[in-house]
C-alpha cells in the first residue's frame, strides 16, 4: 500500500483571506478558490498543497502540527513575513535557533535558520 501526501488542511475562521495571505507568503498558485475550500499550491500539479475549509470557532491553544520553512536568510524572510502581517508566538521555544511567528488567524510556524553542517 502507499499514500500520497495530497494535501494539509487548515481550519480557518475566513478560508479565502487566509488562504490568500499564505498564497502571498509562500509564492504560491491558487487551485481552488471556493469560499468553503480555498487550495493553494507550489504549481497546480504538485502536491502537496495547503486547503483552508471555515469553522466556526476560534483558535484558543497551540497548534499540535505546524509548519517549518527554511529560507537561504532568516532574518530577511522573518521580516518579509513580519511586513505581511504575521506576528511574532511564543510557543515556549526560548533561545532555539528558529523564530516563531503566527498567521493573520494565530496558526504558529517557524522560520529556521541554517541547517547545521
Amino acid at each position: 500500500m502507499s499514500l500520497v501526501w495530497e494535501q494539509v488542511v487548515i481550519d480557518a475562521a475566513d478560508p479565502v483571506k487566509l488562504g490568500a495571505w499564505w498564497c502571498k507568503a509562500l509564492g504560491w498558485t491558487v487551485v481552488n478558490d471556493a469560499e468553503n475550500e480555498y487550495e493553494i499550491r507550489l504549481a497546480p500539479d504538485i502536491l502537496p498543497g495547503l486547503i483552508f475549509t471555515p469553522v466556526p470557532e476560534e483558535k484558543k491553544v497551540k497548534n499540535r502540527l505546524h509548519l517549518d520553512f527554511r529560507p537561504q536568510d532568516q532574518r530577511a524572510e522573518v521580516e518579509r513575513l513580519l511586513a505581511l502581517g504575521a506576528r511574532p508566538a511564543d510557543v515556549g521555544q526560548q533561545d532555539e535557533p528558529w523564530v516563531v511567528l503566527a498567521d493573520p488567524e494565530g496558526n504558529e510556524f517557524c522560520v529556521l535558520g541554517p541547517r547545521p553542517a
